[in-house]
């Protein structure tokens, strides 16, 4: 009986890239690639870089659409937007709407200030803080809520006022009495819209679904049972490096609205106090720091203690001595 020879298979690499594993391995070097070359300056956070696909003019503008469309959807909601037209722009109303729009002004200039100092320093950082189309509006609702969409669109939520205010339970003018706790949660929400966090999010989104979308295809010859453990399998490990992601944002943000803080002379000793309030609502309840898109409030309080020395020598080397 003769046996038949071994085939050596000829093709060697060949062979490998042929079929839908070669689809999956081509696309996914493809994408590694277009990660790497699409890696972009962090603005406002030097030495720090992440995947950046979208201009500022598109970044504008895609933060007025969703700006309107929120605004919009609140007052349909029942929740008014205050000073949307002059006529309503009285009282109350006014007075907080230009609460804001004062602190608002205070940390664009002092944007502007550090953005100056860093290309002082040899950074190359793009000017958009002229480029942002700032806006302010007060949103009347119990949400505690704040936020800067690309673009520099802002809107706070009187829900907030009281944990930033005197923390009595209730939200009232007199929570206006000292601003320096509001003044930290602007700026931080314009801390994400200064580093294009928005942006970011958008560009890895994009990455991401292009990168399921491939190994889709390569599983093409498995069983259904293990194409669902393969994608749930990716989707966790994507799941979990957009945490990270959203985190890293969180804590950039928390130090650029730090460094504007106090180039606009707003008191910094105001900032733990402030996350240490935050994670007091709902009874402290929260799921493990991991899995979550925001730091845990006690990490933040931590964070904002360890730059303090700096950040207080920085406020009175330009406002005066803290009291």
């Amino acid at each position: 009986m003769t046996r038949e020879p071994l085939r050596v298979r000829a093709n060697g690499l060949g062979d490998l890239f042929q079929g839908r594993f070669g689809i999956l391995l081509v696309a996914l070097i493809g994408l590694c690639i277009y990660w790497q070359s699409n890696q972009k300056d962090v603005p406002f956070a030097p030495g720090k870089k992440q995947l950046n696909t979208l201009s500022v003019a598109k970044e504008i503008q895609l933060g007025q659409e969703s700006y309107l469309q929120i605004l919009q959807q609140e007052q349909s909601q029942g929740n008014t937007v205050l000073c949307a037209d002059q006529a309503s722009c009285t009282g109350d109303a006014r007075q907080l709407t230009e609460t804001v729009r004062d602190i608002g002004a205070r940390l664009q200039a002092a944007a502007r200030e550090l953005e100056n100092e860093y290309r002082a320093e040899g950074y190359e950082i793009p000017g958009v803080v002229d480029q942002f189309d700032w806006t302010y509006y007060v949103v009347d609702s119990e949400t505690p809520n704040a936020f800067c969409l690309p673009g520099g669109y802002v809107a706070v939520y009187t829900g907030i006022l009281d944990i930033t205010g005197n923390y009595d339970g209730r939200v009232s003018l007199d929570d206006l009495a000292d601003t320096d706790k509001l003044a930290v949660v602007m700026g931080h929400e314009i801390g994400h819209a200064l580093a294009h966090h928005g942006a970011a999010r958008m560009s890895t989104q994009q990455v991401l679904q292009i990168g399921q979308m491939a190994v889709a295809v390569g599983l093409g010859d498995m069983s259904a049972s293990q194409q669902r453990m393969v994608m749930q399998a990716f989707g966790v490990a994507a799941q979990g490096g957009f945490l990270a992601f959203s985190r890293e944002h969180e804590m950039q943000a928390d130090k650029i609205g730090l460094d504007l803080l106090v180039r606009a002379c707003y008191d910094p000793r105001e900032a733990p106090e402030l996350w240490e309030r935050m994670g007091e609502i709902g009874g402290g309840q929260r799921p493990p720091e991991w899995m979550s898109t925001h730091p845990a409030s006690e990490t933040r309080a931590e964070n904002f203690r360890k730059w303090m020395p700096d950040a207080i020598a920085e406020y009175e080397s330009r406002c005066g001595p803290l009291r």
